[in-house]
């Protein structure tokens, strides 16, 4: 489908949509748990951790966070660290979702109680993951193909948990093989509080465009909470998405690690939206900020000593996974990610991010902390 949007002309550029967008709205209830704004981080495997978690609950403007997906079994083998790891969190995460993958129906029943029991907010049943290793298990977008199976799940899941319970889910195995709305239907009727889809199906993986009518068509069909999840690279994007899905709130994953100011600037746009217009061309304009180099420096520094301070395992694995993402528009960032890859030690790896960094404000005629704005004209 083809966005009634253009970002293409960057910042500052005259923008031209075929129909008004809509803000991102303020809260969302799901099962009673309030979402405030109506913004989900996504759970992404290898990068939602309790860390990344409080690092983009600290910047300001996600109202729902997620756990990486886990897998059910692993919950209940009491020797699983690695399930243990990614079902950490901490109080200042809440609200905060779990969200778990798996096919026998016990077994997913049995991991959301004791998830439930550790404090989550919500309960999540991962259908969407498209990695072969999930698929052949049954696990993620494979059960797509089974819906009594997931019939099974849901009503396993919902009666063993009194905390909400939803579901996230691609719109189907392939163009040929769509099952979004019967699912979502579905998950209705077992009482599921409300459920997300990632506008894409399994046979797309993350290429290609999200299909966004497949969000309006769940909306139309059912009456719980419908989280809309695909292609939203921007505060412009996120106000497409609910003009022309009517979705209740939006879910974002792949930007957010290049973006982690992506929510804030949501947010921010929203509470601007109409208020500045040009005497020129009676153009409505909306601001967010952007963050500058400095911001850069302090979020990439901020995080690399959480990383550090958690004494997680793989930080330096992740130090070297983020740099790619973090450096991401910065002058010289080439620079930067070979001296983080070359480095042996997380403590090596924050000293070369500081020396970059101090050197180029340092060289800076007249460096600046404080963020720009980015201004959207809208004809």
């Amino acid at each position: 489908m083809r966005k009634s949007w253009d970002n293409s002309g960057g910042a500052g550029t005259l923008v031209r949509r075929a129909e008004p967008l809509k803000p991102v709205p303020a809260s969302l209830s799901i099962g009673g748990i309030e979402i405030a704004p109506a913004t989900v981080l996504a759970p992404m495997a290898g990068v939602t951790d309790t860390v990344f978690r409080r690092f983009i609950r600290n910047l300001g403007g996600c109202g729902l966070i997620m756990t990486e997906f886990t897998s059910a079994d692993g919950v209940l083998r009491a020797k699983d660290q690695k399930a243990k790891r990614y079902l950490h969190f901490y109080e200042d995460e809440h609200p905060i979702s779990a969200q778990l993958f798996g096919s026998d129906p016990r077994v997913m029943a049995e991991a959301a109680r004791m998830v439930e029991g550790l404090g989550f907010d919500l309960v999540d049943l991962n259908l969407g993951c498209p990695a072969k290793k999930v698929v052949k298990c049954n696990g993620g977008s494979g059960l797509l193909r089974d819906l009594p199976a997931i019939g099974r799940i849901f009503e396993s899941v919902r009666a063993a948990v009194k905390v909400p319970f939803t579901v996230k889910f691609r719109a189907g195995w392939s163009d040929d093989e769509i099952v979004c709305v019967e699912l979502a239907r579905m998950a209705e009727s077992c009482g599921l509080a409300a459920v997300a889809l990632h506008a894409r199906t399994r046979e797309q993986g993350y290429s290609g465009n999200a299909r966004w009518e497949w969000i309006t068509a769940i909306k139309d069909a059912v009456k719980i909470p419908v989280i809309g999840n695909g292609d939203i690279r921007t505060p412009e994007d996120a106000c497409a998405m609910v003009a022309q899905t009517g979705c209740d709130a939006v879910m974002i994953g792949r930007t957010a690690p290049s973006n982690p100011w992506i929510f804030r600037q949501i947010q921010q746009y929203c509470a601007g939206m109409g208020t500045w217009v040009s005497p020129e061309t009676s153009a409505v304009g909306k601001t967010y900020d952007e963050p500058s180099e400095a911001d850069r420096y302090q979020m990439i520094r901020t995080y690399f000593q959480m990383l550090i301070e958690e004494e997680l395992p793989d930080a330096v694995g992740k130090m070297k996974q983020f740099a790619s993402w973090f450096t991401h528009g910065v002058p010289g960032g080439a620079g930067l990610r070979k001296a983080i890859y070359e480095s042996k030690s997380a403590v090596e790896i924050l000293e070369r991010v500081e020396e970059f960094f101090e050197a180029r404000l340092c060289d800076a005629a007249a460096p600046s902390t404080s963020s720009g704005q980015v201004l959207v004209r809208e004809g």
